[in-house]
């Protein structure tokens, strides 16, 4: 969420950046949003004078009945009650502007980083570059269901009678590599220094409107009927609202984080390959950074992050790929993002493992979060998020790119990082 004062300091510039987002629609938005804060300020201003004559007239009042002039003195009472019955009518129009304005400034995007490529959608997204040779083995690849199946690894069938479409169980080697890479994420970020931490599963709605645009929430958030609490759909949700309405000391930057959950979707499935098997579910569990600093350490920490996952990546044999998410297919609370991509065998393309993204401060206005610096002023922290790990599709890559066919039969080798996790085996054998 922008500055209002920022905003009407530069209603062009907020125009062209919704321009570059291709979301036109939004544009009369801020024509708007200025025309009702100059009505705001209009009724606060009209709001102060009563107050400030009111108590002139209150303090005229004494006088007159200390001087016997009752008559006098009951007409400017009448004249006070008047003037109250016009603050009562002030005050409502303006907790109703404060409402509006604040709904309209939550859907103007915020601006982005000038080094962002401008474009419509997620097509028009740019490969920054490649990590590893991409695989191309002599044998056929199975779907990734099916490369499950073959070690017992899997169940949809019985899921869906007791769930529903979008949730599977998993079962043996690959119930056990799923925690297994979970369990490698986890201890990778701590080496890099960041605070493990196990969250909420349930955030209340003032922090989901604080986290994301309303269009994320209505795509993507369950709703728990009859209480104010939504599952998450991402621990960066209960992450960031750790930190509502409070004020860190400066020196106390960065706040570095990582999080275990598991993350509940409203997926609405895609097309092609993407529309069966567990690319997309409703159900899965996630580790993920999080990072709280000063703005003007805020990129550096956003290019930091997004290596943290490639370097975690290639040490499991993963072939990756940076793609810079162009204009319009940013949300509108961020500033600049990279998705990490990892390649799949079977489809002979890259497909979305990890998305890395710089908030600037939108989310810090929305939720309060405040830094003191040294000279004591306060002023609102960056906030950064990143995958590190998030099976099933994480699974996907690493069963695809570490699959052997040998004499018949199919074999998955466990590259050295995650031996540790599985029991000291190096391979996972095809179950008969």
């Amino acid at each position: 969420m922008l500055d209002i004062r920022f905003l009407k300091e530069n209603p062009e510039l907020v125009k062209e950046n919704i321009r570059k987002k291709f979301a036109d629609h939004k544009l009369p938005l801020v024509d708007e949003v200025i025309a009702l804060h100059d009505r705001k300020r209009d009724v606060t201003g009209e709001a102060d004078s009563l107050r400030a004559n009111r108590n002139k007239i209150s303090k005229e009042i004494g006088g007159l009945m200390a001087q016997g002039k009752r008559e006098e003195a009951e007409e400017m009472k009448k004249l006070v009650s008047e003037q109250a019955e016009r603050l009562k009518e002030l005050a409502q129009e303006e907790s109703e502007l404060e409402v509006k304005i604040r709904d309209i400034m939550m859907k103007i995007p915020n601006i982005i980083d000038d080094s962002v490529p401008v474009g419509k959608n997620d097509e028009e997204n740019v490969e920054v570059e490649q990590f590893g040779e991409k695989t191309n083995p002599d044998f056929e690849i199975p779907y990734h269901t099916d490369i499950m199946k073959l070690f017992a690894g899997i169940d949809k069938d019985a899921a869906g009678r007791v769930a529903g479409e979008g949730f599977y169980y998993l079962m043996g080697d690959v119930a056990r590599l799923h925690s297994a890479v979970l369990a490698y994420a986890r201890d990778f970020m701590i080496g890099k220094g960041f605070n493990y931490h196990i969250p909420p599963f349930m955030i209340r709605s003032s922090v989901v409107t604080g986290v994301m645009s309303f269009e994320e929430m209505d795509a993507m958030m369950y709703k728990i009927e009859g209480e104010d609490l939504y599952l998450i759909g991402t621990s960066e949700h209960s992450m960031i609202g750790k930190f509502i309405d409070t004020i860190t000391p400066e020196e106390q930057l960065p706040l570095t984080l990582t999080s275990y959950s598991p993350c509940f979707r409203k997926e609405k499935g895609a097309h092609g390959i993407e529309e069966r098997g567990i690319y997309r579910i409703h159900q899965f569990e996630k580790q993920e950074m999080i990072v709280v600093c000063k703005p003007e350490d805020s990129m550096e920490w956003f290019h930091k992050m997004w290596s943290y996952s490639v370097e975690l990546f290639r040490s499991l044999d993963i072939p990756v790929r940076n793609l810079e998410c162009c204009s319009g297919d940013l949300a509108d609370l961020k500033v600049k993002s990279y998705d990490v991509e990892a390649w799949s065998p079977k489809q002979q393309k890259y497909f979305e493992v990890c998305s890395c993204s710089n908030l600037g401060d939108a989310q810090a206005r929305r939720l309060g979060i405040r830094v003191k610096g040294e000279d004591g002023k306060k002023y609102l922290a960056h906030t950064l998020n990143n995958t590190v790990v998030a099976p099933p599709r994480m699974l996907i890559a690493f069963l695809e790119n570490n699959l052997v066919y040998e004499n018949g039969e199919y074999s998955v080798k466990i590259p050295e990082a995650l031996r540790p996790y599985m029991g000291g085996q190096s391979v996972i054998k095809e179950v008969k």
